[in-house]
């Protein structure tokens, strides 16, 4: 699917899976940047759903790749619009998980008419707070203080008191060899704080040096996510009435779950789930089971 806007036309990658004529449920990755894969698929039930999968403005399979050119919060929103409508579908569920829990609440925001459920997994929301954990010095940082320390590495001195704005410039600079290491950097840190107990990283430089997720997630970042800082809290009674679910891990050190208990203390209604002993990743086991246990259950609810 084409979507256009100014000079540059974005072609959305888009695929469905599933029983056609089961529940339409659309998954958001997350990221921002990081596409769909297969195992995404695992969430639902095929003989229940009908599951709709699509990888965002320059992500995955949509091209043109690593594009931030018209890539904004709204842009994604309105694709999505514009693939409901594509598909001919009347409502949905929408399922995102991290970025795609902020991008999923966005949406229902917008048109909640058109959702039927929402379903969130380790939420992001998007605040200058939620920004400054991962990629500043008083957050995750100080769980991590080595770790954070070897990010800060690949920046000069004088660039560490900005390293966000200072990692994005190297990731959009000409000079290749800096590039690979930030990205690597980035790759790194990332990996010390998803898991509970974090497996080594085992860099695959060339998969690495093609990746333009990083790109994108900081180009997000550095805009605040494109939204004004209390946006999605001062609009959540627009989605009261939609019947949402919470899933997120009890230590999850990307998305710490006080961001889930604020959307809750909003919204009492909201099924919060909050798993003991799990981190960020949909696939950690007690996360993962939590996810299918829903999603089975959702799949006979009128």
């Amino acid at each position: 699917m084409a979507s256009a806007r100014g000079e540059i036309t974005h072609q959305i990658y888009i695929e469905e899976c599933g029983n056609p004529q089961g529940k339409p449920i659309v998954f958001l990755h997350g990221g921002p940047g990081s596409g769909c894969s297969p195992v995404h698929r695992r969430f639902f039930n095929p003989r229940d759903y009908r599951i709709i999968l699509f990888d965002q403005r320059g992500c995955g399979r949509s091209l043109p790749y690593g594009c931030i050119e018209n890539n904004t919060t709204w842009h994604l929103v309105a694709d999505m619009e514009q693939i409901r409508q594509f598909l001919e579908i009347e409502s949905w569920m929408v399922f995102g998980g991290s970025w795609g829990a902020t991008l999923a609440l966005v949406y229902a925001q917008q048109y909640a008419e058109r959702v039927s459920a929402l379903i969130l997994r380790g939420v992001f929301l998007g605040r200058q707070q939620d920004i400054d954990w991962v990629y500043g010095a008083a957050g995750a940082a100080k769980f991590y203080p080595q770790q954070w320390g070897e990010l800060l590495c690949v920046l000069a001195e004088e660039e560490r008191n900005e390293p966000l704005s200072s990692l994005y410039k190297h990731l959009i600079s000409a000079d290749e060899i800096q590039k690979l290491r930030v990205k690597l950097a980035l790759s790194q840190w990332e990996s010390n704080l998803i898991r509970i107990s974090a497996e080594p990283f085992k860099p695959n430089l060339l998969a690495v040096e093609s990746d333009q997720s990083k790109k994108i997630q900081l180009h997000y970042c550095l805009n605040n996510c494109f939204l004004s800082d209390d946006f999605i809290e001062s609009q959540l009674g627009k989605v009261s009435q939609i019947a949402t679910y919470v899933i997120h891990g009890q230590y999850d050190m990307v998305c710490p779950v006080e961001q889930a208990w604020a959307l809750h203390s909003v919204n009492p209604n909201i099924d919060l789930n909050i798993v003991p002993m799990s981190g960020h990743v949909a696939d950690e086991p007690l996360i993962l089971d939590a996810i299918i246990r829903l999603t089975d259950q959702l799949a006979f609810k009128s």
